[in-house]
């Protein structure tokens, strides 16, 4: 991605489905659950590897009598003599597929920004923690940057397919641009994958041309785990996430 994820790339985007694709989502068993870990490795052409990153399910845990999961993104690594970091953290009630809170924090060359964010789905509207910012959400069922990557693990990926979805929390996010590009065996630290390639366009007012991109491999299976993750990273340029090992 172009940055998306904005640090080694995570994070982030995100998405509005079609009534067909919600309705699918919730009759159909989720494609991840608490407990699920997956580990990955950080490589640049420019660098070689520079960082490692986590994505975990954790849970259930109650935000304002609901209950959710709690998905959790943390990178470190070092370009240089700098390090950078990157923790991220979304609580989704998962039977909806909706973010109820969202938090950021980020290290890197470049400067540190921290985000802390309650999302009221009902209201349809969200506030920082901070009582500064906040805003109007588009959608009864809003989600962040890190839950759209799970979010768009349950949708059906036809090959060719593509959807402009308008389901990111802050309105000026929206709308997120998703496109099956094709099917590839990939290889990754963790063995050899038959795979989907999804390309995901968010608005980004803080990236070149307002626009980041974010390339994802998921395996072509029920579980469609991210196996690799294409971005772009301060002062490294174009990176991969390698899936070393899930659990």
């Amino acid at each position: 991605m172009h940055k998306p994820w904005r640090s080694v790339g995570l994070v982030a985007l995100f998405l509005v489905t079609t009534h067909t694709g919600l309705a699918q989502a919730d009759r159909a068993a989720l494609p991840f659950a608490a407990g699920e870990s997956l580990r990955y490795r950080a490589v640049s052409g420019r660098v070689g590897t520079f960082g490692t990153g986590v994505m975990r399910v954790e849970g259930p845990v109650t935000v304002r009598g609901e209950e959710t999961l709690r998905l959790c993104f943390d990178f470190q690594g070092r370009v240089g003599p700098f390090k950078v970091r990157d923790g991220t953290r979304s609580w989704i009630v998962a039977r909806k597929m909706l973010s109820l809170r969202y938090q950021k924090s980020e290290r890197s060359p470049l400067g540190a920004r921290d985000e802390a964010v309650e999302i009221f789905p009902t209201e349809q509207r969200w506030a920082d923690a901070s009582g500064v910012g906040g805003g109007h959400t588009p959608s009864l069922q809003p989600l962040d940057e890190l839950s759209f990557l799970y979010f768009i693990r349950t949708l059906p990926l036809g090959e060719g397919s593509s959807h402009h979805l308008l389901r990111h929390f802050d309105q000026e996010r929206n709308p997120v641009i998703l496109r099956v590009l094709r099917r590839e065996r990939v290889t990754v630290p963790a063995g050899e994958f038959a795979t989907i390639v999804v390309e995901m366009r968010v608005r980004d007012r803080r990236v070149f041309a307002g626009n980041g991109a974010l390339v994802l491999y998921l395996t072509d299976d029920a579980r469609r785990i991210p196996v690799r993750i294409e971005s772009s990273f301060p002062g490294v340029g174009a990176t991969r996430l390698l899936l070393e090992s899930a659990t």
